[in-house]
């Protein structure tokens, strides 16, 4: 029995592209918001090339059934769109944006350190919401999208 070739956007360094965003969202107290803006379309172009490249492998499996290639397409986009991207970068905004104001409040440290703190903070909390994020977006989908599917879609993996 062969082995199974790994996924590109799963199993290499390419899922790393995922996370560019959060790491964006972690540096905005100290970069221009077009650089945020721009970890977003990396992020989002990553999420894209994800969904063509499961709708291409369900195509050469199942080359006479559209439904499954689109479903495919949707249910992987859907998924990574929410825990790549969406629900990370709320996340990870929100945590530093109340880190920077609560330093403010509660520190009398110079703004660049305060910057740099919040920064550091937003790469901290990376690893951990990952999981409980994916796990999440797994219960959503599986309550409602992919109840319209007939079956339940195979959940993709973390980023």
């Amino acid at each position: 029995m062969g082995q199974e070739e790994p996924d590109l956007y799963r199993d290499t360094w390419v899922r790393y592209l995922g996370y560019a965003n959060e790491v964006g969202e972690s540096f905005r107290a100290l970069v221009p918001v077009p650089v945020v803006w721009a970890s977003y379309g990396v992020a989002t172009a990553y999420v894209t090339a994800d969904a063509i490249d499961k709708g291409r492998k369900a195509a050469a499996a199942h080359p006479q059934d559209r439904t499954r290639v689109g479903v495919a397409v949707v249910d992987t986009f859907v998924w990574q769109g929410l825990a790549s991207v969406a629900i990370p970068g709320f996340t990870i905004n929100r945590l530093c944006a109340a880190s920077l104001a609560l330093l403010g409040t509660f520190t009398r440290w110079p703004l660049p350190v305060r910057r740099w703190t919040t920064t550091a903070l937003g790469l901290a909390a990376i690893p951990l919401i990952i999981t409980p994020i994916d796990r999440t977006v797994d219960f959503l989908m599986d309550s409602s999208l992919r109840k319209l599917y007939g079956t339940p879609g195979q959940p993709p993996t973390s980023h």
